[in-house]
């Protein structure tokens, strides 16, 4: 049974730092990949940062430079680090897993807020 736990979201100034982490129970990350979604009021769900099942990374373009995914396999654990934050990056933050051998994003975490003030 896949299980995906966000924390580390909250409220933090433009400008400052925050790091996601997601705890993964039931994926193998050789297996899976990885997705930092996002999703603001109004909006669509936006895919924003990705890890492969073998470690490459790929994120949206304005998220470029300024988040970090990465994982650690000992602790199955994914984190996304998010620097220079901006009033527009408020939002819900979740995990999801996608197995590779599929398109779509199957397991979905919880959620954790991130809130920016300017």
């Amino acid at each position: 049974q896949v299980q995906l736990v966000e924390s580390g979201g909250g409220l933090v100034q433009a400008g400052g730092s925050l790091r996601l982490s997601c705890a993964a129970s039931g994926v193998t990350f050789s297996s899976y990949a990885m997705g930092w979604f996002r999703q603001a009021p109004g909006k669509q769900r936006e895919l924003i940062a990705v890890i492969s099942s073998s470690g490459r990374t790929n994120y949206a373009d304005s998220e470029k430079g300024r988040f970090t995914i990465s994982r650690d396999i000992a602790k199955n654990t994914v984190d996304l680090q998010m620097n220079s934050l901006k009033p527009e990056d408020t939002a819900v933050y979740y995990c999801a897993a996608r197995w590779i051998f599929k398109n779509e994003y199957d397991y979905w975490g919880q959620g954790t807020q991130v809130t920016v003030s300017s």
